[in-house]
């Protein structure tokens, strides 16, 4: 797959902020549902489907947000707080078995969910001027809201293994044209 050469295509220079723009809608569509989205889901399978060139759709993500939502403090985390899912899903092998990949990869996502507000909170306190204390009761507040998004990362991440099935087949067919 064109994917392991490390020049972008011109069809990735144009799907791959595609998907930037496709996970923004995503999120806006899903905010009816409190710290429910696909994100999670999205970048593992663009990771593991395009590797590094996946940092393309999460910084189109991210700077989406600042420029539509506005800056603020909340959108400071938004810089890495992907990049830290990204990482994790480059460091597991590449042949991984098909059985371990379809739990592997949901648990990562869910993971992710669940530790959300940890890995927010050291931005959070240097922003808030929050000492160790108020740093540990802010992520204490938030683990409800942790705790909803680690399922529904499970949840969505259970597509992980389809959307990666469908995005190599797109990729043989854009081949073999």
């Amino acid at each position: 797959m064109s994917t392991r050469n490390s020049r972008l295509t011109v069809f990735e220079l144009v799907l791959l902020p595609i998907f930037g723009v496709l996970m923004y809608v995503s999120k806006l569509l899903m905010e009816f549902l409190p710290n429910i989205h696909l994100l999670a889901m999205f970048i593992t399978v663009f990771t593991l489907t395009y590797r590094w060139k996946a940092l393309i759709p999460i910084y189109v993500y991210v700077f989406l947000l600042l420029f539509i939502s506005g800056f603020s403090l909340w959108w400071v985390p938004n810089l890495y707080t992907w990049t830290v899912l990204w990482g994790i899903v480059m460091l597991f092998p590449r042949r991984m078995p098909r059985k371990w990949q379809a739990v592997v990869y949901p648990v990562v996502c869910a993971l992710h969910g669940f530790a959300y507000g940890i890995i927010c909170a050291p931005t959070q306190a240097l922003l808030y001027d929050l000492d160790w204390r108020g740093m540990v009761a802010w992520i204490a507040a938030g683990i409800p809201f942790d705790a909803i998004h680690g399922v529904g990362n499970l949840l969505t991440g259970l597509l992980v293994l389809p959307l990666v099935d469908l995005l190599k087949r797109l990729h043989k067919t854009v081949q073999k044209s």
